[in-house]
């Protein structure tokens, strides 16, 4: 049985709670990430952002990206999954919570990113399409 820890990328990076969005979609495309977990003062989890949150929040309505903070268009209290937990416990929550992408955490630290495709290249067809059609009904 596979954990989180095992099929995570554990090269995530941070962008800050003070970051401007403008940061945070620069560093998205360098990355080519369409999330980023966002951390606090205290280098812990705080929150995430995606380039759909940019989009739709801040670019759509005319926010100046470049002054504008990550924490005022962050995601509230982030999904997150435990580093040691099984794959199948990550796919019940990425269905529960309709994401896509989960930060990994081991304490409180954020050790890595889970994301749909981690778990597809491991699964077999059956379990990503189980997967696929789960996280994304209505």
């Amino acid at each position: 049985m596979a954990t989180a820890r095992e099929l995570m990328t554990s090269s995530a990076k941070c962008v800050n709670e003070q970051d401007s969005i403008q940061l945070a979609a620069q560093l998205m495309k360098d990355l080519d990430v369409g999330m980023l977990p966002i951390c606090g003062k205290d280098n812990l989890l705080a929150g995430t952002i995606t380039d759909r949150d940019i989009v739709i929040n801040c670019v759509a309505d005319g926010v100046v990206t470049s002054s504008t903070k990550v924490a005022d268009y962050a995601q509230g209290k982030p999904v997150t999954i435990g580093a040691d937990d099984s794959i199948e416990e990550a796919i019940q929550t990425m269905q529960q919570h309709q994401v896509r992408r989960l930060p990994v955490i081991d304490g409180h630290k954020l050790v890595g990113m889970l994301a749909q495709a981690d778990i597809a290249r491991y699964s077999d067809e059956n379990d990503t399409g189980h997967l696929v059609s789960g996280v994304s009904e209505p």
